[in-house]
């Protein structure tokens, strides 16, 4: 980072980019577009330029450190050229042959830092037909501009309704949980209600504390536990699951489209552990981080609200981990898969009402201030060093998207960086969810693992058909 006099700079960088582009971390989001069509990359130029820069300063800033050693972000010209990249493979080759190309290079992308000396982010054009995509789009975005939530924010704003452009693409909206339990404004039902808060948060927060400083999860199938693994490559794999079969397990279940995916994760996760160790059990201790979206709305806003001072959802990282313990298996004739979509929702649910995500950024600001932005960097690299695996998931748009007359087929995004052999993404596209195995190369299967998430999701599924029918 270069050394700039402070009225040059553009603002400060927040607490949560420092963070994520340190000596501790260097996190960036891989964002994947699958076109039904070839690419044009001759409209590729000017529509980064008149679309994408615009979009937010941060796509035309670099990270610079004032007199005074405080970072700050400051506007730059872009070389477009510098940014823009379109590789070439042998040609005339088959999709399958194409497939391997892509995830090796899609591996080796994960691997390569973004330069300091420009503007954060970086677009990869593969214009070579594969199993899924007659071409695909790569978005390398730092995750010091902005979390997912941002930056689906941005990539949504370039991106067109594939029926009709005149209209807006419509993303489902987050509606908070209803509680129908009745009546609490007595205090027989207050008070409780205010203890149980008080333990949770309490609770929550000091093992929160203990998580991401003292305690480590067992080393696993999923979890190496060796140093430098944000260095290694990830092999990104990814699998598809019907949004209509996960809605009819959600309404069976009276759960959330989140609980279901994540208790198939947490299943499938410890099928795989079981199998790779030959059913030892030796694992319990096995945590998942889950990210929470720590905005007041959290259906996205247009960027220009989201740029807006006080903004109600705005731009940047706003996000808290979620300790979540992976529930352990039980002897085989006694398994109910639909136990750990109960399970997921149990934890999610209590976790998400205590305080303790909020106790605990302030406890990273509080150590940020009194031993600097780097400490504090440090500290949420122990945190996720220490558990297993991270989770997160995004809301993508209802109606097929297309950029620039090129209809996307699908959509997916992996996370590089962080220091976990195993990272799990989700995002909705019309009527189906991507799910994307960023696992460490070399020593997850990924291949396994995916059959035994996919195998989970069947068990839920086939264990509710037969409630329903036992009920009917």
């Amino acid at each position: 980072m270069v050394l700039e006099k402070e009225e040059d700079a553009l603002e400060p960088v927040s607490p949560s980019s420092q963070y994520f582009n340190s000596s501790a971390l260097n996190v960036s989001v891989l964002g994947v577009l699958e076109t039904e069509v070839p690419i044009d990359d001759s409209k590729t130029i000017p529509l980064v330029r008149d679309v994408f820069l615009p979009i937010n300063p941060r796509f035309s800033s670099i990270m610079v450190i004032d007199e005074n050693g405080e970072k700050r972000w400051k506007k730059v010209e872009v070389e477009l050229k510098d940014h823009v990249f379109v590789p070439i493979f042998p040609e005339e080759m088959s999709p399958q042959f194409y497939d391997e190309y892509f995830e090796d290079y899609l591996s080796k992308l994960s691997m390569l830092q973004l330069p300091q000396s420009q503007p954060l982010w970086e677009i990869h054009l593969i214009k070579y037909p594969t199993s899924n995509a007659a071409s695909t789009i790569i978005f390398k975005i730092h995750h010091a501009i902005g979390d997912g939530y941002s930056l689906m924010g941005a990539l949504l704003s370039c991106l067109q309704r594939a029926d009709n452009p005149s209209l807006p693409l419509t993303l489902p909206s987050v509606q908070p949980r209803v509680d129908t339990s009745g009546d609490h404004r007595t205090i027989f039902k207050t008070v409780p209600k205010i203890f149980s808060l008080l333990f949770n948060t309490v609770s929550d927060f000091l093992g929160s504390l203990m998580k991401s400083s003292l305690v480590e999860d067992d080393l696993s199938p999923i979890r190496s536990g060796d140093i430098g693994i944000e260095f290694r490559p990830i092999a990104p794999t990814t699998m598809t699951f019907s949004l209509g079969q996960i809605k009819q397990i959600k309404a069976t279940l009276g759960v959330t489209i989140n609980d279901v995916i994540t208790g198939a994760i947490l299943l499938g996760t410890r099928l795989y552990m079981q199998e790779m160790s030959k059913g030892s059990s030796d694992h319990s201790n096995c945590t998942a981080l889950v990210m929470l979206n720590t905005r007041m709305f959290r259906s996205y806003q247009s960027i220009t609200e989201m740029v807006k001072p006080k903004a109600e959802s705005p731009w940047g990282n706003h996000f808290a981990f979620l300790h979540v313990q992976l529930p352990e298996l039980v002897a085989s004739t006694e398994l109910n898969p639909i136990e750990f979509v109960r399970k997921a929702q149990q934890i999610i649910k209590r976790k998400r009402s205590s305080l303790a995500v909020y106790l605990t950024a302030a406890f990273i600001e509080i150590v940020k201030k009194l031993k600097g932005h780097e400490v504090a960097a440090q500290y949420i690299h122990k945190t996720m060093v220490n558990a297993s695996m991270t989770v997160t998931n995004m809301i993508g748009p209802v109606e097929k998207m297309s950029l620039a007359n090129h209809p996307i087929k699908g959509m997916y995004f992996a996370v590089a960086g962080n220091p976990q052999s195993l990272n799990i993404t989700i995002v909705s596209y019309v009527d189906k969810l991507r799910l994307t195995l960023g696992a460490e190369k070399g020593f997850i299967d990924a291949q396994k693992l995916k059959s035994c998430i996919e195998e989970a999701f069947q068990m839920i599924l086939k264990s509710v058909a037969c409630e329903i029918q036992q009920k009917n």
